[in-house]
């Protein structure tokens, strides 16, 4: 069990309430990311083993500050949610490494594999963002920077969310 944070629109939040759980919305996911969410949730399938194919909702292992911008559109109603969860529910990856999926790319890790960026090799692109998970490797490799762990589930039960405060996103 693990405690999480996530942020979700006051809409979200009062449809989940409705519901008795949230769940991801894919009506949120802008169209240029849709292939990497899709990739996301295939590996959940893969690793997470009651997963039923919902969208992700996205959590993190460090509260947010929610004096920054960008977790929301200025001036949205929002919600950030503390959540307690079997670690067995969720598919944990680092953050920056993510992005190597979000743009398509090779995730290079060293110099040694620069040539690497540009290769149009999709089973060895698909095959490089596997390690994305390997946050042991990624945390012991002294090319990689620092770990920010991010992690993804299908569902949140309300019994799983401890603290629930609204703000209005800057």
């Amino acid at each position: 069990m693990g405690t999480y944070w996530t942020i979700q629109t006051f809409d979200a939040w009062e449809n989940a309430k409705q519901l008795g759980f949230l769940s991801g919305d894919p009506n949120k996911i802008w169209p240029d990311f849709i292939d990497a969410y899709n990739w996301m949730m295939q590996q959940m399938k893969k690793k997470i083993p009651k997963y039923t194919g919902e969208y992700p909702i996205w959590l993190w292992t460090e509260k947010p500050d929610l004096r920054r911008n960008g977790h929301l559109n200025k001036g949205e109603r929002g919600v950030l949610l503390k959540v307690e969860i079997e670690d067995s529910r969720l598919l944990l990856s680092d953050f920056m490494a993510w992005h190597s999926v979000i743009y398509n790319t090779y995730f290079i890790i060293d110099e040694d594999e620069d040539h690497l960026f540009y290769t149009s090799n999709r089973t060895a692109i698909e095959e490089s963002w596997q390690r994305i998970f390997d946050l042991e490797f990624l945390e012991q490799n002294s090319n990689w920077g620092d770990v920010r762990i991010q992690g993804v589930t299908g569902k949140l039960i309300l019994d799983e969310i401890s603290i629930v405060r609204e703000f209005i996103a800057r």
